[in-house]
């Protein structure tokens, strides 16, 4: 059967960005490093940027935060970061360690959980990242899993210690190991073992336990096939067959153990056979593999941007979009999250302009005189407002508990809040929530200006659209990108 090759060079794209995130590369660097055409890396490049997957920014193709699905669709299909995580993340505490949990992956092995302490001197990988299985504890101990343990003085990098067991399934098979990291300013390898090594045999029996429990039943729902109307909306230089490739990956996460053909094509809304050849491309390039009748995801799909993409912070996935806001709008944008009763700027891209409004990261205001803070508030319940007592800080601050609830209960109505000179005179802004993966308000995104360069109106009719739009953008990728960052 004829092989999917318009997924294969898709991914050959998405490879050839991973494999260098921190360079900006463009089209024709793409071209050079996948020996592909021009004309087929553009119509790849705008279909994984319709998809959300790629970004392009002044010709610069860059990953996005929505690429992360892929990558999730492996740790979903193989269950091990939500089985065994709890249990690494409660030895991280006990020991004061980092700790993290790597799979076999080729001549590697490769983290899919990650469970740190925070230093000034601290010990950070990245899941997703391969690291070479002869120079690290846990790589040791997957390739000797009779031995009782396994160690790396510094082998790995001057300084970091490591020590190691590995985890068996049900059948005995060592499917992931156990690590327990730290720095030789604070133990001997010697001193690292004896320190964790107990603690950590009782974690590796507590996990052994765990993936001997039978798998809860799943019933994927299954879908409508999404590409069919992007095809229509792009015409051809929307490439049907790498989305509806991509959306094969991903069904394959949507149940541990993976899914059976008929069941991935139930999921995506695609004929078997279409299913199927997408399939035998992401077997042949080492990104799934048959165990049985169901079909499952491999490690290696890791590789497609996920290191990268799962440790960038809060502020480096809002930024690209507040410039984007700021180009449009031509005004400054902020995003604040709440903090007591206080907003705290967590990224914000300013207007060049002799006079604009003057703020910068880390700047504290007081939520209810705010409207990034009225839309904090607006997600809170409504006796969180009780304890505010607003104070006069121009004279059109909202000065009582029932004028600011109120506004507040506008703003949660609205969608929105506008602010006109209650923080200081002459500043007039707007703000719009941004909701985690679970719709929580996490935190808010303004724009703001000065009267004299715009009224009320000009903010709702001609600032507020485009706002709101970003919102959503910003928000999708919230959706994907660790929760603890979200809510720091």
């Amino acid at each position: 059967m004829e092989r999917a090759g318009t997924l294969e060079r898709g991914l050959a794209v998405l490879r050839a960005l991973s494999a260098d995130p921190g360079r900006r590369m463009r089209a024709t660097d793409l071209t050079r490093a996948t020996g592909l055409a021009r004309s087929t890396v553009d119509r790849v490049v705008a279909t994984l940027a319709h998809l959300g997957h790629l970004r392009v920014e002044d010709r610069d193709v860059l990953l996005a935060p929505p690429l992360l699905e892929l990558g999730e669709a492996y740790l979903a299909c193989c269950g091990l970061a939500e089985i065994l995580g709890p249990h690494a993340d409660r030895l991280a505490r006990e020991l004061d360690e980092s700790v993290s949990l790597a799979v076999p992956d080729g001549d590697g092995v490769r983290l899919v959980g990650r469970f740190t302490r925070r230093r000034t001197m601290s010990v950070a990988f990245r899941t997703g990242e391969l690291l070479p299985a002869d120079r690290c504890a846990a790589g040791l101990a997957l390739l000797d899993p009779a031995a009782p343990w396994a160690e790396d003085d510094q082998l790995m990098e001057p300084g970091l210690i490591t020590v190691a067991m590995p985890v068996r399934d049900g059948s005995g098979r060592a499917v992931c190991a156990l690590s327990v990291a730290s720095h030789t300013s604070r133990h001997t390898v010697a001193g690292l073992r004896a320190h964790a090594l107990p603690r950590l045999r009782k974690a590796v029996a507590e996990m052994e336990t765990a993936l001997s429990a039978p798998a809860p039943p799943s019933a994927p729902s299954a879908a409508v096939d999404a590409s069919r109307a992007a095809k229509q909306e792009l015409g051809a230089e929307y490439l049907q067959s790498l989305a509806r490739g991509l959306a094969v990956l991903v069904s394959l996460g949507s149940a541990r153990g993976g899914l059976p053909l008929a069941g991935a094509a139930r999921v995506t809304g695609l004929p078997r056979a279409t299913v199927r050849r997408a399939i035998l491309s992401l077997e042949r390039l080492g990104y799934a593999a048959a165990e049985g009748a169901r079909f499952v995801l491999l490690p290696k799909v890791l590789e497609l941007g996920y290191a990268h993409l799962s440790s960038r912070t809060l502020q480096e996935v809002i930024q690209p979009h507040l410039a984007d806001l700021v180009a449009r709008v031509r005004e400054s944008a902020s995003v604040a999250m709440l903090s007591g009763d206080e907003v705290v700027y967590v990224a914000r891209v300013p207007v060049t302009s002799i006079m604009s409004v003057d703020i910068t990261v880390g700047t504290r205001f007081p939520a209810y005189a705010t409207s990034m803070g009225r839309v904090l508030l607006a997600g809170l319940p409504d006796d969180r407002l009780s304890a505010i007592t607003p104070q006069p800080l121009t004279g059109h601050t909202v000065t009582s508990s029932a004028e600011l609830a109120a506004a507040v209960r506008r703003a949660r109505n609205d969608g929105y809040a506008l602010v006109d000179q209650e923080l200081e005179d002459g500043v007039r802004s707007v703000a719009v929530p941004l909701h985690d993966r679970n719709g929580r308000v996490v935190a808010a995104l303004n724009v703001a200006t000065h009267v004299s360069r715009a009224t009320v109106d000009d903010l709702l009719r001609d600032v507020l659209p485009v706002l709101t739009e970003t919102a959503a953008r910003i928000t999708n990728d919230l959706a994907h990108i660790r929760q603890d960052l979200v809510q720091a």
